[in-house]
């Protein structure tokens, strides 16, 4: 009992200091969940991240608080997704909270301007080096080359839903290894 209260500690504060520190939303929060969740804490594997970001794509929500659910439900089962996903919407919702009150005092500021746009751009790195990350340990061989290329081509050219590639891929990448094996 101890030892699982113990863990639910853990995986609120982790996920509340995770939640504290990233600006942008789900996907500028890839870089810093693989940190803490794969690197730092071992609770998920690369490919377990890969695939909670993927799942989490295709449900309703955002995508961050659908990982940390994930992720919290194999740690520690119902009670570890509820506190996970408690931990990282806390420390937003105070944030938000605080902000909303003052915000509109500033927002026309140049300083608050220019600050916010520092932090997209600061955003976009971080995403840009979670996305190679990932690509090194997603894209393993000829198949998954050729799906990802396409997923990446028909995400710029098509306008449809992100969550419309997850299936794409699924039926493909079963396509691409079954014509594989009958050669």
């Amino acid at each position: 009992m101890a030892g699982n209260l113990k863990l639910l500690a853990q995986l609120f504060t982790s996920f509340a200091k995770m939640g504290v520190i990233t600006f942008g939303g789900g996907m500028a929060m890839l870089p810093i969940l693989q940190r803490e969740l794969v690197e730092n804490k071992h609770w998920a594997t690369e490919e377990e991240l890969t695939d909670y970001y993927a799942i989490g794509q295709c449900t309703p929500g955002i995508i961050a608080v659908n990982t940390a659910t994930f992720v919290g439900q194999k740690c520690a089962g119902t009670a570890g997704g509820i506190v996970a996903t408690l931990g990282l919407v806390f420390p937003s919702l105070v944030i938000i909270s605080v902000l909303a009150a003052f915000i509109s005092n500033f927002a026309d500021l140049a300083w608050v301007r220019n600050a916010f746009a520092g932090i997209q751009v600061c955003s976009c790195v971080l995403i840009f080096n979670a996305v190679i990350k990932l690509l090194k340990s997603s894209v393993v061989d000829k198949q998954t080359a050729v799906i990802f290329l396409m997923v990446t081509v028909c995400g710029i050219l098509l306008n449809v839903s992100p969550a419309w590639f997850v299936p794409a891929a699924i039926i493909a990448g079963i396509a691409l290894k079954a014509m594989e094996g009958k050669k």
